[in-house]
């Protein structure tokens, strides 16, 4: 995985974010083990409930397209914003859900870089084995 090019990737489709009431802009590039990326970026909508961050676009794209966490290996997550662009609460669950545990999720803008995964960001998660 070369980390450099998915937030080089990740910032490209951050020029596609649709973002007239809030102007914050994110992008994300989802790699997937076998060298595919899918890219994602937010999509805002006057009713805000509506509107999709760039890493869930790309996390739902990817399962439309057929592949599932086990294809995953990486997603980069950009923003044009002065501080790191955390996942919102709604991701976090989708990650803990439809993304593998351990893998790299790398948040960056353009002043700095830090590389998590999902059980550092959601510790406790709720999921499929709550519910079962």
């Amino acid at each position: 995985m070369n980390q450099e090019h998915l937030i080089k990737k990740a910032f490209e489709a951050m020029e596609n974010a649709y973002a007239p009431y809030s102007n914050y802009h994110v992008g994300a590039c989802l790699l997937l083990k076998n060298g595919t990326e899918i890219l994602g970026a937010n999509v805002e909508n006057a009713s805000f409930g509506a509107t999709c961050c760039a890493e869930r676009n790309a996390i739902f794209h990817a399962y439309s397209l057929g592949y599932r966490k086990d294809d995953m290996e990486a997603i980069a997550i950009v923003s044009d914003g002065k501080y790191l662009a955390g996942p919102c609460g709604i991701c976090r669950q989708v990650f803990s859900e439809l993304f593998p545990q351990k893998a790299p999720i790398i948040l960056s803008n353009k002043i700095e870089t830090k590389v998590t995964n999902i059980d550092d960001l959601l510790p406790l998660q709720f999921g499929i084995k709550d519910v079962l």
